[in-house]
């Protein structure tokens, strides 16, 4: 499976940012599932997660100051790549 996201080092935290459907992020159940999921491949890290409306608008899911973090930023300054994880 191919997944876009990055691993973000701000202010002494490491963090990984991973792309999801709207749905993962609007389901708290699937979130948790989704960032048990990848911790595999994190390991170490928090991981939020980031889906992106019709407009392009995002929305994260994970820990509040990391969240607060990012919507303070435009999803561009993110250093995004693409992953392959099985």
């Amino acid at each position: 499976m191919k997944i876009h996201g990055a691993v973000v080092r701000e202010q002494g935290v490491t963090f990984a940012v991973l792309v999801v459907k709207p749905h993962i992020v609007a389901s708290s159940q699937l979130s948790e599932e989704f960032t048990e999921f990848s911790t595999a491949y994190f390991p170490n890290m928090p991981i939020v997660l980031m889906a992106q409306n019709s407009k392009g608008i995002p929305t994260y899911s994970g820990r509040r100051d990391i969240v607060k973090f990012l919507t303070n930023i435009h999803p561009n300054q993110i250093p995004w790549r693409e992953y392959t994880i099985s």
